[in-house]
């Protein structure tokens, strides 16, 4: 009797453990993709008085911080994020939100 009640009390905490790591902050491949710098057709530099950039869906953007550039693809479903969970660490050493409008070529 004892097995099943621990069987239970272990697959249920299972289950809330699965649940919270749902909960949390989306993964970063709902935002797009990193890319090779070469990949990019638009390059946007990054100064400590950026506080977001407007970039458009299906976009390859290169971002220059002055100490590092790195590369990432505009192609997931979020509308706007806070760059620093795509960039590299320490290319970014102040909040900048990235505001993604939508493809026109997917447009109705």
């Amino acid at each position: 009797m004892k097995t099943k009640s621990l069987t239970r009390t272990l697959l249920a905490l299972t289950l809330s453990c699965s649940a919270f790591a749902a909960m949390a902050a989306p993964a970063t491949s709902i935002l797009g993709q990193a890319e090779p710098a070469t990949a990019a057709n638009r390059i946007v530099t990054i100064t400590p008085n950026t506080k977001y950039v407007n970039v458009q869906g299906g976009q390859t953007v290169e971002f220059n911080t002055g100490s590092q550039t790195f590369a990432w693809n505009f192609d997931g479903p979020i509308y706007s994020f806070n760059l620093n969970r795509v960039a590299p660490p320490g290319a970014l050493d102040h909040k900048v939100i990235a505001y993604v409008t939508p493809n026109p070529l997917y447009a109705r």
